[in-house]
């Protein structure tokens, strides 16, 4: 898991000791913080909420909903609702069309996000059934709500970025070498993604 603090910095000890890069950018700008949401319904909601929008933005259109819909959004209440109620909460037509996916596949029972399967693949290709989560948001899902140690996003551009910085290559490497390099660093690669989040977000003087 990597939902503390002692068991990230554990995770990116054992990184280190395998690859020099890591230990010089935990001396640079020192061990990332725990990103930790909570599993379930609400947080992928939100996640179909923000995307491709600023965070101010879908805070806006996520209060509208709540107002509307009660906290939480309950998937019975979204499903309950027609479009234009939806659209005037900011909800966009193929926004509505995930949202509504989810919910259902919730109230259906066909996914229970409180009871994933423990392979991580297996995992990412049921979330991936919700309309609107590609693989990068179940990654981040599973990574984030359930701290599962060994998730990496080998498709993110700041990991990619980071990693290419970190283990000093000469230019950024594709999603395949990303997820490639990576295989040494089994079973702790989440930690590996926080940390190279955390490196492209801190400024080295």
């Amino acid at each position: 898991m990597v939902t503390t603090s002692e068991q990230l910095r554990a995770s990116l000890d054992a990184i280190a000791v395998l690859e020099p890069g890591f230990a010089a950018a935990l001396a640079r700008v020192g061990y990332p913080l725990p990103r930790v949401r909570e599993p379930g319904y609400e947080t992928l909601l939100r996640t179909i909420v923000g995307q491709q929008v600023s965070v101010a933005a879908a805070a806006a259109v996520w209060r509208k909903l709540e107002l509307e819909l009660g906290e939480g959004c309950a998937p019975d209440k979204l499903l309950a609702r027609d479009y234009d109620a939806l659209r005037a909460c900011g909800l966009s037509r193929q926004k509505q069309g995930y949202a509504r996916s989810l919910a259902d596949l919730v109230m259906s029972g066909k996914i229970d996000l409180h009871a994933l399967p423990q392979d991580d693949e297996e995992a990412i290709t049921l979330l991936m059934r919700i309309k609107g989560i590609g693989r990068w948001s179940a990654e981040i899902y599973l990574l984030f709500a359930e701290g599962r140690p060994d998730v990496w996003p080998a498709g993110d551009l700041a990991v990619q970025i980071e990693v290419g910085r970190i283990l000093g290559l000469p230019e950024r490497p594709s999603e395949r070498e990303t997820r490639a390099l990576a295989e040494r660093w089994r079973p702790h690669r989440g930690a590996a993604a926080i940390m190279a989040w955390h490196h492209y977000n801190t400024e080295v003087l």
